[in-house]
């Protein structure tokens, strides 16, 4: 087909019904083009069908690609990857992301979800006033257990150093949530700066290799269920699926503590889509939207309208949505700074002996 006549064609109907049409809501701009969404996020985080069913409500295209770790991401960004629109982070990387330039500042007007919070992830200490970011799911990190095996049933990390259960323990492979449970079972916070904290709960953890069956931050909940582990530190939404094939795991939060998380929803400062990525936000932490998600990843929704909408054995589990008395105790994972050093160095002498 003859290009210069297609184009005579359509200036020729353009001028037929009027040039001044403004695009339609699937158009770039760019030959009428359909919207193009570059979404980076964590691989079991995608649900195809509501994937579809964004992009048949705006007329656009959501390419998705995924990662494994913040450290990934990060390192993907850092890196030179361009055209990404939406990503991710959790919790302390958001504000990494942030003091490095790589986020845009979100319109509250364009999320309007934004004002369905659960009250605890309202005011963080990593982005205050949700300048750069919204809380998309959240939980906690604590044990899961096999209570036919496990007794009594624990309630502070030390368990996961007890002699009787040897070869059949897990640790999360995340230095900074390894260090954190001892951390706290010595009393310390988990953010601690201090080299000589950091190292006495570097000894702790060399005590305690022996005992360990693996470093897994992936099929943890399959150890779990199989039996080939009886303790498991991890987060609780993997947890939650070794329940349903293994009735007698139980999870719980030690009384020492633990650490709060949340994934957290940005939108780029690179991207090309910016109201296309605010309107996929608000889209994904809707409270029908999210609801559906929290049953299929056992996560908690940041959304406290999804909450009601999410089936009452979900709902009801405290390894997907932890009850309210627990939240005091918890704590948020921050960035250490220059101190990431010396977890970098405890956590290779560790991995190493």
């Amino acid at each position: 087909m003859n290009v210069p006549l297609v184009l005579l064609s359509v200036f020729s109907l353009m001028a037929l019904i009027g040039c001044d049409r403004s695009l339609e809501p699937g158009q770039d701009g760019k030959s009428g083009s359909v919207r193009t969404l570059h979404y980076l996020t964590w691989s079991d985080y995608v649900s195809p069908e509501l994937i579809g069913e964004f992009e048949r409500m705006h007329g656009a295209k959501v390419v998705v690609d995924t990662f494994s770790s913040n450290e990934e991401l990060l390192a993907k960004l850092q890196g030179g990857a361009s055209g990404y629109d939406v990503t991710v982070p959790s919790d302390f990387m958001v504000s990494i992301m942030a003091a490095q330039g790589l986020l845009a500042e979100l319109d509250p007007a364009a999320v309007p979800n934004m004002a369905l919070l659960e009250a605890h992830l309202e005011h963080l200490a990593f982005d205050p006033s949700h300048r750069y970011s919204v809380p998309y799911f959240w939980g906690t990190v604590g044990i899961g257990y096999d209570s036919a095996v496990v007794s009594p049933p624990p309630d502070s990390w030390e368990a996961l150093w007890d002699e009787r259960y040897r070869g059949r323990i897990s640790m999360l492979n995340d230095q900074r949530e390894v260090f954190g449970a001892v951390l706290r079972l010595l009393g310390q916070s988990m953010n601690t700066t201090d080299p000589l904290v950091i190292e006495a709960a570097k000894q702790k953890l060399i005590a305690q290799k022996p005992l360990v069956k693996t470093y897994a931050s992936e099929h943890y909940d399959q150890l779990l269920a199989s039996g080939d582990v009886v303790l498991a530190q991890g987060w609780g939404g993997p947890v939650a699926r070794a329940m349903a094939d293994r009735p007698s795991i139980r999870y719980v939060v030690p009384k020492e503590g633990g650490t709060i998380w949340a994934d957290c929803l940005v939108v780029l400062r690179s991207s090309r889509q910016k109201a296309l990525a605010l309107t996929f936000v608000n889209f994904l932490i809707d409270a029908r939207v999210a609801a559906t998600t929290s049953e299929r990843l056992l996560f908690a929704a940041s959304n406290r309208e999804a909450r009601a909408l999410v089936n009452q054995e979900v709902r009801d589990n405290p390894a997907v949505y932890p009850p309210a008395e627990l939240i005091p105790r918890l704590e948020w994972m921050t960035d250490v700074g220059k101190a990431m050093r010396l977890y970098d160095r405890a956590w290779t002498e560790l991995k190493m002996r």
